[in-house]
């Protein structure tokens, strides 16, 4: 739910935070607990100069957060868990939930929609069709939302993870499945591959409006000039860019927008339907 702040100044005019209704605490689990799932974030462009010279530009610390460790394998098979909590994460998009195994072990797993506290969720071969379980791709049926796609078996998820993120099975081949993924993209993946099943939560997080410099500043990032603007030392910058119908290059020619960086041809055969095809 979207909630608006009283115009008390500029900054605060038009502000708005995104309340959740499904939080909770962590109630009687205890603090050691707690703290063997969280370790240090590594500081990034905490100092931002060399020699007095900026050399990280564009972004700060910020406000000091632990990273919670997830755990994207799912790897404990037929292993029943309860939920304990929904939480919020300040290190990604989605709310994250705690659970807590028969065996006593505790886990964060990111939250899908729906997912509540006392629910019982399940991974591994034998798990139903059910928000919250993990399962493979050959177990779950055509048009079943699903996130946390692995790449390679026992990889660990590598697709769809952000809020709101969801991607949906369109056909089965064999060793392969396909999936529509969130960019539109039709993708092959092995059916041996596990998945989560539900859409993400924390859907409109998207909608949110900082309403000030300082609040962006606190996430880790400083303001940012666009490059065309810059004189010099960007490749968008200097008398080049006056392009006119022509994308933008530097003194020596090189394009310095627009030029395809995928590293990771060899993965294309996988590729079913590309998702700059206008269809």
């Amino acid at each position: 739910m979207i909630k608006r702040v009283k115009p008390t100044s500029p900054g605060r005019r038009g502000q708005t935070y995104l309340k959740s209704e499904f939080l909770s605490k962590t109630g009687d689990v205890s603090k050691s607990v707690i703290k063997r799932l969280e370790g240090p974030k590594p500081k990034k462009g905490a100092v931002g100069r060399s020699k007095g010279r900026t050399t990280i530009f564009n972004r700060r610390v910020g406000a000091k957060k632990q990273y919670r460790m997830i755990d994207f394998k799912r790897n404990k098979a037929d292993v029943p868990a309860t939920v304990v909590a929904i939480e919020y994460d300040p290190n990604r998009t989605c709310n994250i939930a705690l659970l807590v195994y028969t065996d006593g072990e505790y886990r964060y797993i990111l939250a899908p929609q729906g997912l509540k506290v006392g629910d019982k969720v399940l991974s591994g071969e034998k798990a139903e069709v059910k928000v919250g379980n993990a399962m493979p791709l050959a177990n779950i049926p055509l048009g079943v939302a699903i996130h946390n796609i692995e790449l390679y078996p026992e990889g660990g998820g590598k697709f769809i993870r952000t809020a709101g993120g969801s991607a949906y099975i369109t056909a089965k081949e064999g060793d392969y499945v396909n999936i529509k993924v969130s960019s539109g993209e039709v993708r092959r993946f092995l059916a041996r591959c596990f998945a989560t099943i539900g859409q993400l939560s924390n859907e409109e997080w998207k909608l949110i409006k900082l309403g000030k410099a300082g609040r962006s500043f606190h996430m880790g990032r400083r303001p940012k000039v666009r490059g065309k603007t810059r004189s010099y030392g960007h490749p968008l910058g200097g008398s080049y860019k006056r392009r006119v119908g022509r994308q933008p290059v530097d003194k020596w020619g090189n394009l310095s927008k627009g030029k395809k960086t995928r590293s990771r041809k060899h993965t294309n055969k996988y590729i079913v339907q590309d998702r700059r095809v206008k269809r």
